[in-house]
Formats: structure tokens, sequence, C-alpha cells
């Protein structure tokens, strides 16, 4: 891999999820420790950082009173909502100190659903800037992080997704996705071996 053709993609690295009072913690929380998620993609940030790939953070929020998520009562929207999570201008929406974006970083706008790709300009972005390769890390690794998978792969791109750098809310549910669906669209990686193909090391 080539960091110039190389993005490293991080979903939803916000308080709500990452720092131990943020609303929806307590749901991640297990599957962050079992895999060191947090520390390994603080790791990658900065080495992809200084290896020279385009680093794009995609946090997601909303207006007071969610007016845009649809009016429903099941899915991962309606619990986004009824947690109070991810409001716009709050402190859970803010992305986490040890995460924070540096001069250079691109930060998405417009992200409201699962899909990176659906609300926000990432493929311009990616296009622009001769991206090839796509790696992504974040949460929730059977939802944002899968749909925004299958879209890069749908477009073409070379994927990769994180094993040790994305969390869900259960540990049978993070391995099923490795499992089963992961390798349909993507290469699965550790953030060592992606850090490694970067370098052109073995």
């Amino acid at each position: 891999m080539n960091p110039d053709t190389t993005a490293l993609l991080f979903i939803e690295y916000q308080n709500d999820f990452v720092t131990q009072s943020g609303v929806q913690h307590g749901a991640v929380a297990g599957v962050m420790e079992q895999t060191g998620m947090l520390a390994n993609s603080q790791a990658l940030l900065a080495q992809g950082r200084s290896l020279g790939a385009t680093i794009l953070h995609a946090p997601i929020s909303f207006a007071e009173g969610y007016p845009e998520i649809p009016r429903t009562d099941y899915g991962i929207l309606a619990g986004v909502k009824q947690a109070q999570a991810f409001r716009r201008g709050s402190w859970g929406a803010e992305i986490a100190a040890e995460m924070t974006p540096a001069e250079g970083d691109i930060v998405l706008e417009g992200k409201r659903g699962l899909d990176c790709f659906a609300s926000t300009n990432i493929d311009f972005i990616l296009r622009q800037r001769g991206i090839t390769d796509l790696a992504i890390a974040g949460f929730l690794t059977n939802c944002c992080v899968e749909s925004t998978m299958r879209s890069a792969y749908e477009r073409g791109y070379r994927v990769v997704t994180l094993t040790d750098c994305t969390a869900t809310v259960s540990v049978e549910a993070q391995d099923a996705a490795f499992a089963s669906n992961f390798p349909m669209f993507s290469r699965p990686l550790d953030h060592r071996a992606l850090l490694a193909e970067l370098q052109g090391t073995p």
C-alpha cells in the first residue's frame, strides 16, 4: 500500500462512544477493552499521519429534537434518539481528546446516518486526492463501519477493515462481522499489519 494513495477513515470517535461518561460508552466498552481499540487507533492515527496517509474523521451529529432521524420506533437510529446521543454542540458529540484532529486532517461534515458515503462528500474528497485504498476504523463495527465498507467496495476502492480498531455492542457481534461479512467486501487486518504494508515491510 502506498501512503500517497491511502486514506485512513476514523468513524465516530466521539465522547458519547469513547469516553467513560458518554451515553453510549457502556454499550461498547467491553469490545473496546477486548480489542485494545482506543490505544490501537491512536497508534494508527499517529503513525498513519507520519507516513503521509490521508486522515479522515467522520463524526455524526444531530440537531436538537433529531429531525434528521425517521419517525420510527426501531433500529439503531431510534436508539440514538432515545439515548439523546450525539447532539450537535454537546460534549458527547465532540471528537474525543485522544483522537483530536491535527492540522492537515480532514473532518467530514454531514454524517447523519450509517454510511459515510450517503450524506458526506467523502467520495469527492477521496477521488480529488487520488485515493485508491481506504482503511476503516471506528464504531459500530457491524453498523457504520460495515455500511461504509460496502459502499466503498461498490465504488471500486480497495478496502481494509481494522480488526483491532473497531468496536460494537458485543464480542459475538464483533467476531461474527469479521468472520463472515467483512472478508466479502474488504481485507480485514490489524493495525500493525496495515502499518507494515504502508511502510513497505512484510
